[in-house]
C-alpha cells in the first residue's frame, strides 16, 4: 500500500497581509524522521457605529435541538497589514486580493445605553465572573497553544480562548489594560500571527498593552514587538541569533546494521523516506528548504522592520552582529527598558494613580476566560455561521488507545458535516484546519462530505499553523481557501517503501520462512528478502496510481489542468503567499477574514452582525481533573498517538511526516518522551 506523505512537517510561519516505524508488515512502514528544527526565532482609537460583531458558542451536534444549549458568543476580528511577501521576500502577483474582503476589526465605543445595559449584566453576574474595575488582565502566552477550545481543567492555552480575551477586554470597562508575559513558544508561526494580530486590534480601544519577555527568541519578540511597550529583567536570555534548518539522516547507520530501505518516491520534491534512504539531503528538497527558509526570514525581518521603523538592512545586521545584551537591546530599541517584573507592576499601579500600598488589582487568564461575552454585550445577533475545527493527525475511527480529544477522527467529524448539511440554521460554514494529514482513506471521505455540504451552503477554509498532506485534501472540497501568509500547506505527493531486512537477519541468526498462495501475497509480509522484480514493478504502479488519484482530484478541485498542477504538486510544501500565487489558495489571511468571505458568499452584508457557533466542547482527561500536571498529560497523549500510529502504519497515508520546522526548544510531544526516559534511566 501506497503512502501519502507530504516532504516536511513544519510548524507554520505567516504575516500579516492587505487583502513508527513498524516492520513487519514491511511495505506500509510509517516512517518517523528526525526532526528538522527551525531555531526559534501609540495606540489610537478607530470609532466605527457599525462594528463587525460575531457570537460563537461551543456545543456537541448529536442533534439539532442541542445546538441551542451551552452557547458562548464572541466578537471576532482581524486586521491585516503590510504587502504580501514571496520567496526571497519578493512581492507576490497573481493574487486578486480585492476580490475577498478583509475581515479588518473595528473598534466602537458604547453609546449611553449601551453602557447602562453592559453595567446592569455586570452588576448581576455570577461571582467567579466578577472582575474588579480598573483591573488589569495578565496573560501568559507559552509552551503549546491548541487551536482547540479548552475545557477549565486543560493545563494547555487554546487560541481560541486567547484571541476571545483579547476582544472581551477591549469592551470591558473594568479592564484598564493588558499585561502580557510571553516566555518560549512551540506553537506553529499561524498562531503566533493570529495573537499578534489581536494585540494590534487590542490597541484600538485606546487601552495600553504592555509585554514582559524574560526569555525571548525571533518569535516571542515577533508577539512582544506589537506592543505598546517591552520589557526585559536584566538577566534577560535574547537569543535573536537567525532562523536554521537541520536535517539528519539513517541511511548510512541502516546500511551498517544490514537494513535496506526500499523507497519509491513520486514527485521530485518529495522528500519523506530521505532520512531513512540517504546518507545526505537532496538537491531538490535543499532547493525547497531554502526557499522557504528565505520566505520565513524575510517575512521575519520586514514585520519587525516596519514595526521599529528601521532598514531590513539595519535589521540583518544587527541579527549578525549576534547581540545578546539586554543594554544593547534597549540602546537600540529593541526594548523599551530593562526592569523586573515587579518593577513592571509599579510601574502599572503609577500609571493607574494606585498607591503604592495597595495591590494592583489583575484578573489572569483562566479566570477571565469564565467571563460570558453577554456580560459584555457582544452577543445577540440572529444570522449564524458554523465554525468546524479540524486539528491533528487524521484517522479514520477512534482507536481503543486514542485520547478522546486527540487528532481528526473521520467518523466523528463526518457526522457533524452532515448535521450542519442538514441543518437550516445555518448561513455558511468555516472549516478550521490546523493538521499535518494523516489516513488518505479518512481525508478522502472527509474530502466527500465536504464537497457535499460545499454543494448545499457556501464553506470556507481558514489554514492555521500547518493544512498540508491529508489536511490540503480535505481543504480542496471547499470553495474558498484562506491561509495565513507562511502556513504549510500543499505536499501532493507519495511516499512508499518497505525494509529488507535479509542482511541484518543474517547477522543475528535469524530465519523466516513463509508459505503462500498468490503470486503477490508476500508483497507485505517478506521483510527477509528483497522484492522481486514483478513486485518491485507492482509497487511503483501502487504508488504512482495513489499519486494520481491525490493530484487529479486537486487539479479538479482547483479548476486546473492536470499539467498545471503537476507544476505545483510532487511534493511540494508552499507557504501560504506563494500557494496563492499558484492557485492552491484563494486568500491571504487569518480566521477573521474567512468569516468576513463566508458572510459575503451566504450574501450577508458586511457590517452586519452574526453569530459564530463552534461545534465542537472541550473534553476532559482524568489526569487534568486530578490535576496531575501537564507533563503527565502530554506524555499519556504522546504514548497514545505513537501507538495509533504504529496500529494504522499498514494503511495509505497522507501524511506531512517527520520532518518539522520549529525552535530549538520546543516542548514536542518526542521531546517528553525523551526527557522521561532521560529521567528514569537517570533514577537506575
Amino acid at each position: 500500500m501506497a503512502q501519502l506523505l507530504p516532504t516536511c512537517r513544519f510548524t507554520s510561519i505567516y504575516q500579516h497581509t492587505t487583502r513508527s516505524i513498524k516492520c513487519p508488515p514491511p511495505l506500509s512502514v510509517h516512517f518517523s524522521l528526525v526532526p528538522l528544527h527551525l531555531k526559534k526565532p501609540h495606540s489610537f482609537l478607530h470609532k466605527n457605529r457599525n462594528f463587525p460583531g460575531f457570537l460563537t458558542r461551543a456545543f456537541d451536534t448529536e442533534s439539532d435541538e442541542k445546538l441551542s444549549d451551552d452557547y458562548q458568543k464572541i466578537e471576532v476580528g482581524g486586521g491585516r497589514e503590510g504587502e504580501m511577501v514571496g520567496d526571497n521576500g519578493s512581492s507576490v502577483s497573481g493574487v486578486d486580493d480585492d476580490k475577498y474582503p478583509s475581515g479588518e476589526f473595528l473598534y466602537r465605543e458604547y453609546n449611553l445605553w449601551e453602557s447602562l445595559v453592559v453595567k446592569f449584566r455586570m452588576l448581576v453576574a455570577l461571582p467567579w465572573e466578577r472582575v474588579k474595575k480598573g483591573s488589569v488582565l495578565v496573560m501568559k502566552i507559552r509552551g503549546e497553544i491548541s487551536d482547540q477550545l479548552k475545557s477549565r481543567f486543560s493545563s494547555g492555552l487554546s487560541l481560541p480562548q486567547i484571541c476571545e480575551n483579547f476582544i472581551k477586554a477591549a469592551y470591558d470597562p473594568r479592564i484598564s489594560g493588558i499585561y502580557l508575559h510571553i516566555e518560549p513558544l512551540s506553537c506553529g508561526w499561524g498562531k503566533t500571527e493570529e495573537i499578534r494580530r489581536h494585540i494590534l486590534d487590542f490597541k484600538k480601544s485606546g487601552k495600553f498593552i504592555v509585554g514582559y519577555v524574560p526569555a525571548c527568541g525571533e518569535k516571542e519578540y515577533y508577539i512582544g514587538s506589537a506592543c505598546e511597550e517591552l520589557y526585559a529583567p536584566p538577566s534577560a536570555y535574547f537569543q535573536l541569533y537567525g532562523l536554521t534548518v537541520q536535517a539528519s539522516f539513517l541511511g548510512g547507520v541502516l546500511e551498517k546494521i544490514g537494513v535496506e530501505p526500499q523507497v519509491q518516491r513520486i514527485g521530485k520534491y518529495k522528500s519523506a523516506g530521505d532520512q531513512l534512504a540517504r546518507k545526505n539531503i537532496s538537491d531538490e528538497n535543499r532547493e525547497m528548504l531554502t526557499a522557504l527558509l528565505d520566505n520565513i526570514y524575510a517575512n521575519w525581518v520586514e514585520k519587525i522592520s516596519l514595526e521599529k521603523g528601521k532598514k531590513k538592512e539595519d535589521i540583518e545586521n544587527f541579527i549578525d552582529e549576534g547581540v545578546y545584551e539586554v543594554e544593547r537591546l534597549k540602546e537600540d530599541g529593541w526594548i523599551t527598558d530593562i526592569k523586573y517584573d515587579d518593577e513592571v507592576m509599579s510601574l502599572l499601579k503609577e500609571r493607574l494613580a494606585i498607591p503604592s500600598s495597595k495591590n494592583l488589582p489583575t484578573v489572569d487568564y483562566r479566570k477571565y476566560c469564565r467571563v460570558k461575552k453577554w456580560t459584555l454585550g457582544l452577543t445577540g445577533f440572529r444570522d449564524q455561521i458554523a465554525i468546524i475545527r479540524a486539528s491533528g493527525s487524521i484517522s479514520r475511527v477512534r482507536g481503543p488507545v486514542s485520547a478522546s480529544s486527540s487528532g481528526i477522527v473521520a467518523e466523528q467529524f463526518i457526522e457533524k458535516i452532515r448535521s450542519v448539511r442538514e441543518s437550516k440554521r445555518y448561513k455558511a460554514v468555516v472549516l478550521r484546519i490546523d493538521s499535518p494529514g494523516g489516513d488518505a482513506l479518512a481525508s478522502d471521505l472527509m474530502w466527500r462530505e465536504i464537497k457535499l455540504l460545499a454543494a448545499s451552503k457556501p464553506v470556507v477554509v481558514s489554514m492555521a499553523d500547518v493544512a498540508a498532506s491529508g489536511g490540503y485534501y480535505m481543504a480542496m472540497a471547499a470553495q474558498t481557501i484562506v491561509a495565513e501568509n507562511l502556513t504549510l500547506t500543499g505536499s501532493i505527493g507519495v511516499v512508499t517503501g518497505k525494509f529488507n531486512l535479509e542482511k541484518l537477519y543474517e547477522r543475528i541468526g535469524f530465519n523466516k520462512e513463509i508459505i503462500s498462495r498468490g503470486r503477490y501475497a508476500e508483497l507485505t509480509a517478506a521483510e527477509q528478502r528483497p522484492f522481486r522484480a514483478d513486485e518491485a514493478e507492482l509497487f511503483a504502479k501502487s504508488a504512482q496510481s495513489a499519486y494520481r488519484s491525490f493530484r487529479d482530484k486537486a487539479a479538479s478541485s482547483r479548476s486546473m489542468t492536470v499539467d498545471k498542477m503537476e507544476e505545483v504538486a510532487q511534493g511540494r510544501v508552499w507557504t501560504g503567499n506563494d500557494a496563492a500565487a499558484r492557485g492552491l489558495v484563494d486568500a491571504v489571511g487569518g480566521l477573521s477574514r474567512a468569516v468576513a468571505i463566508a458572510k459575503q458568499k451566504a450574501n450577508l452584508p458586511l457590517d452586519k452582525q452574526v453569530t459564530l457557533v463552534e461545534l465542537s466542547r472541550p473534553s476532559t482527561s482524568l489526569p487534568q481533573i486530578l490535576g496531575l500536571g501537564s507533563t503527565l498529560v502530554k506524555a499519556d497523549k504522546a504514548f497514545k498517538e505513537l501507538l495509533q500510529v504504529m496500529a494504522s502504519s499498514d494503511v495509505v497515508q497522507a501524511r506531512m511526516d517527520g520532518i518539522m520546522m520549529e525552535q530549538l526548544d520546543g516542548d514536542s510531544y518526542a521531546n517528553v518522551i525523551f526527557r522521561l526516559i532521560k529521567d528514569y534511566l537517570s533514577s537506575l
